[in-house]
């Protein structure tokens, strides 16, 4: 332990040579994070602070960051946590809640050094307890193999130096490169040396190490970074990068001119089911880049399927709130923030162009998009309808209103296509959703917050005074919206709609690489043709075998079926092996759902989806 001390005290030593060649360093939090001497799967971090001149300071890990809208308590993770000065005397520390260290004679304080425990190894995916960290905003210690440096979960702030530059030492394997839209200024194999102006902006900035397994590209002048970290070694960059490069590339098309950065990167983490390991699926946004988790056992397949809509929603956040935000988002507090009362804009915006943009660019068809509206609809049934979406926000750490967050991604969304209907309809096509995000960045910006009480007005202002009445009644109103009144602006309505019945619902079991009918599952017109049942254990389709490692192209290869197709399946079931033969069955049931019916409508339906 000892050792590991005198090591980080020579690193700040070097940290402060270098320094004294750059203009002002000597005011910068100087940080390093040693990825080479991982003891009991922590990291040691160090912290040399500019001169205090209080005789009290607090350091703080985040309770929450953004983007996230949930107590998290970053605090938690950090052990042994000591405080120095120049001599290595031990300085008094108390630890004031979690996520605060409140040091004393602080006057002297030269250095503070911590050990950060990470989140992956402990997410149950349950959602209670300490584990309850969504994993892409979340850390991952595995030495010699990755470690995901979300980089609040390892390096705090003192609350009067949120403004104070940052300068990040990082030493690691050579073995490991460090994935990141930031620019490492140092030449070394093993020493990353990052600078960033401010604590928010290394927030917003998450580094991936692992073995190198990463590609780009370049879109209208954007770097793309895809840097994949796959726990058996299953999924490489360069298999999924065609896909993300026709989405990245059709996004930065919808988007035109819109364009906040010139890298951007993608750190995809794949984990490892069978184990301890991330169990939060999904992505988080950043200004210049998208922390990803999903489970590397569904396949490359069903991977960029599901990888189309996620990076997709992320890399719209450029527009909202990364560029467009509230004094709220500008000078977020980390232990006690003020909500914004607009996560209808930040999170249902970005929810609505990750699909528009599909059926814009031909990614979807026509009808596609409509069901997802479709479904939107029916899923927003399940939230409080009539509360106020800009009470809901402002409230959304707090009980009763965090159980309605999700609704910005159902509600929220058809907000903001009723916007685009009404401002496409009030404009004669000429101007939508997009173009009103474009003046807002204009009037504001990345580094020009708004208040939050002036942002209606100044909406109405740049549209019509419909779309300030909308606002009113519907956002920060709790009337109901009626989805077929603004539909019909563009000659589409509800209609019956056939669609076929889900062939079978699969259930795995890891720890016997197995793939079995879901015990819990109703049975399907394809299952009673066959007399699949509820629990059977599925060997193989006509004669190719099936196993979770290979469920995405059981799932692929059951699109293909058709009704009448003959058919054969291995199963075992009460632990004897059957083959059973028959025909595909399949049954097609009508729902409610939208089309296109009104021709006299086209133009302007043609404006909303392709203009």
């Amino acid at each position: 332990m000892k050792r590991s001390i005198y090591s980080l005290v020579l690193l700040c030593s070097i940290m402060s040579s270098v320094n004294a060649q750059l203009k002002n360093t000597s005011s910068n939090v100087k940080v390093a994070i040693d990825l080479l001497n991982v003891k009991e799967d922590k990291v040691i971090v160090t912290v040399c602070p500019p001169k205090i001149t209080s005789n009290v300071v607090l350091y703080q890990l985040p309770k929450i960051v953004p983007g996230t809208y949930s107590a998290d308590n970053y605090g938690q993770f950090i052990e042994g946590f000591r405080a120095f000065d120049a001599k290595g005397n031990e300085l008094n520390v108390t630890k004031s809640d979690v996520n605060s260290w409140k040091i004393v004679n602080a006057r002297k304080l030269t250095k503070i050094t911590y050990a950060v425990n990470d989140t992956y190894d402990i997410e149950k995916g349950e959602g209670h307890g300490k584990g309850d960290v969504f994993s892409p905003a979340g850390t991952n210690i595995e030495e010699g193999k990755n470690f995901m440096v979300n980089t609040h979960g390892f390096v705090g702030y003192f609350p009067g130096l949120l403004s104070t530059p940052y300068q990040v030492t990082i030493t690691h394997p050579e073995a490991l490169w460090g994935a990141t839209s930031m620019q490492d200024t140092d030449d070394s194999k093993t020493k990353d040396v990052f600078y960033t102006s401010r604590y928010a902006e290394l927030v917003e900035n998450p580094i991936m190490y692992s073995k190198p397994n990463y590609s780009s590209f370049t879109v209208n002048g954007m770097q793309i970074l895809l840097s994949v970290y796959a726990s058996n070694g299953t999924i490489t960059a360069e298999s999924i990068l065609p896909e993300i490069k026709a989405v990245m590339t059709a996004q930065k098309t919808f988007l035109g001119s819109f364009d906040t950065t010139k890298k951007y990167s993608i750190l995809l983490y794949l984990c490892d089911m069978s184990k301890s390991d991330a169990r939060g699926f999904g992505a988080l946004e950043h200004p210049t880049a998208t922390t990803v988790v999903m489970p590397e056992v569904i396949g490359r397949e069903q991977l960029v399927e599901t990888l189309k809509d996620v990076i997709s929603h992320e890399f719209f956040h450029i527009v909202t709130p990364l560029t467009i935000h509230s004094k709220e988002i500008q000078d977020f507090d980390f232990n006690n923030p003020k909500m914004s009362k607009h996560l209808w804009l930040y999170e249902g915006v970005t929810e609505y162009f990750a699909n528009l943009f599909q059926v814009n660019q031909g990614l979807i068809s026509e009808d596609a998009f409509y069901k997802r509206l479709n479904d939107k609809i029916e899923h927003a049934k399940a939230y409080n309808d009539t509360l106020p979406f800009t009470i809901m926000s402002t409230n959304v750490l707090k009980d009763p209103y965090k159980d309605q967050y999700t609704n910005v991604y159902e509600k929220g969304a058809l907000i903001a296509m009723c916007l685009d209907l009404i401002i496409r309809d009030k404009s004669n096509g000429k101007n939508g959703i997009l173009d009103l995000m474009k003046k807002l960045s204009v009037a504001y910006g990345s580094k020009r917050a708004f208040t939050d009480d002036e942002l209606f007005d100044k909406i109405t202002a740049l549209t019509f005074p419909e779309v300030g009445t909308f606002l009113a009644n519907y956002v920060a109103g709790s009337k109901s919206i009626n989805y077929d009144d603004y539909f019909a602006r563009v000659g589409v309505t509800r209609t019956s709609v056939k669609v076929p019945e889900a062939k079978f619902s699969l259930s795995l079991d890891q720890s016997k690489n197995e793939i079995m009918i879901n015990p819990n599952s109703k049975t399907t017109a394809f299952m009673k043709a066959l007399d699949l049942r509820p629990g059977d254990i599925i060997k193989a389709f006509n004669g190719i075998n099936y196993d979770t490692t290979t469920i995405s192209e059981l799932s692929i290869k059951s699109k293909e079926w058709k009704d009448g197709d003959a058919i054969t399946v291995k199963i075992i079931r009460e632990g004897t092996e059957q083959l059973l033969t028959g025909k595909v069955g399949l049954y097609y049931e009508n729902i409610e759902g939208y089309q296109a019916t009104d021709l006299t409508k086209e133009t302007l339906k043609n404006a909303w989806l392709k203009g």
